[in-house]
């Protein structure tokens, strides 16, 4: 009687490479085995990932706010690459596509997901958040395998490095729709990163006639407004109270401030029908709640300091109504056609990746430049790309 083997399972696995956290700045390039795509999924080569500033807090504190890491774990999520390996059952994708990467995975069964919501899931497995546990793995690897219903496909003509942005993009989707606003509308986007900027780029191209975008650095409002994510542009004092009395009082003077601004037809700004705030910092969010007329909207994008002293009868009395964003949902189909389109007057999206790094093996340099808000030429940093995938270029 001869004893069973036990089966040879690495037969069919294929050896690659991934960026792991092991611990506040403890980036390892580690081998791992990966095998062909489930029946569903496609085996994808990822070749471009935008380093968010989600993933910069892993890479700093080994956490994200309350959200601890509790076991190794690859960053990585604004991402697109190529299709190497299609399962039997997605027939609609071919070996050789480029495709964006939506990395979330809701449960596609609870009441949120069955309304549309999935964002909200909370079942959610994101990749590259610690919330769920074990982790759901990052895109900075050389390859993943995931399911094709989270995948889309990109034209030909739109590179690589946009295909990364339609994830954050999604977040300036999502923030219009909930916005639902009014043709010719006035809005203000506090905040000038990667987010405001595409917040500013959606408010816009959703036909609000004045964007104004607001931020601390004078360089980020003028690239803003020079790459025409918004119309106008304002530059936020420093300025800073002992006593909550005093900074509410400093926000009201903010909002008056950014009031006077010129709208594009001529005339003061005034108060705005939205504020998308993008910071999470209290000066801002007060502010926005000063800024907003009677009966608009602040929608809360940014996610800073979790408790804030804030000038709620100012928004109740005037029924200003303050929302929450939180990713996106259904937003990459649309995410292709704006990015696909071109214009005198329209955002120049190409324009919001600075800085290029090759290899997985420049991620830790990738993420201290993702960090800075200028780089040693005392260049702008908007958006910091890792360009990975077996030797592929990402914006081809």
């Amino acid at each position: 009687m001869t004893a069973e083997k036990t089966p040879d399972l690495s037969r069919d696995g294929k050896q690659i490479r991934a960026s792991v956290l092991h611990g506040a700045k403890d980036l390892r390039i580690e081998n791992r085995l990966l095998f062909p795509p489930g029946s569903s999924e496609l085996q994808v080569s990822v070749r471009a990932t935008g380093l968010c500033g989600s993933d910069l807090h892993y890479y700093r504190h080994y956490r994200n706010g309350d959200i601890i890491v509790r076991e190794p774990m690859s960053l990585g999520h604004e991402s697109a690459g190529v299709v190497v390996a299609v399962g039997s059952e997605a027939k609609n994708f071919k070996v050789g596509d480029k495709v964006a990467l939506e990395v979330g995975q809701p449960c596609e069964q609870c009441e949120r997901c069955k309304e549309g919501r999935y964002n909200i899931c909370k079942e959610m497995k994101f990749r590259s958040s610690a919330k769920a546990f074990p982790h759901a793995q990052g895109t900075l690897q050389d390859r993943i395998n995931h399911p094709a219903a989270w995948c889309h496909r990109l034209p030909d003509d739109v590179s690589l490095d946009l295909g990364a942005l339609l994830e954050p993009l999604g977040v300036g989707i999502q923030a219009s729709k909930r916005a639902q606003l009014r043709v010719g509308s006035t809005v203000l986007v506090f905040g000038a990163g990667a987010v405001g900027l595409l917040v500013a780029a959606m408010a816009k191209i959703s036909g609000a006639s004045n964007v104004l975008i607001a931020d601390i650095d004078e360089g980020r409002v003028n690239f803003a407004v020079e790459n025409h994510f918004a119309h106008r542009g304002f530059t936020v004092p420093l300025k800073r109270g002992s006593t909550i009395e005093e900074n509410l009082e400093i926000a009201k003077e903010t909002a008056a401030a950014i009031g006077k601004t010129a709208k594009v037809s001529g005339g003061p700004v005034g108060e705005v029908d939205a504020v998308f705030e993008c910071t999470g910092v209290p000066s801002c969010v007060q502010a926005s709640i000063y800024a907003t007329r009677p009966g608009g909207k602040v929608l809360l994008i940014g996610m800073g300091t979790p408790v804030q002293t804030l000038p709620i009868s100012a928004a109740a009395l005037r029924e200003v109504d303050i929302m929450g964003v939180f990713r996106y949902a259904n937003t990459y189909p649309t995410g292709v056609e704006v990015v696909s389109r071109k214009g005198p007057d329209y955002p120049d999206f190409s324009k919001l990746v600075t800085h290029r790094y090759q290899g997985l093996e420049a991620a830790e340099e990738a993420f201290e430049m993702a960090g800075k808000t200028k780089d040693d030429k005392g260049n702008l940093v908007i958006k910091v790309v890792l360009e990975t995938g077996e030797g592929e270029k990402a914006n081809p």
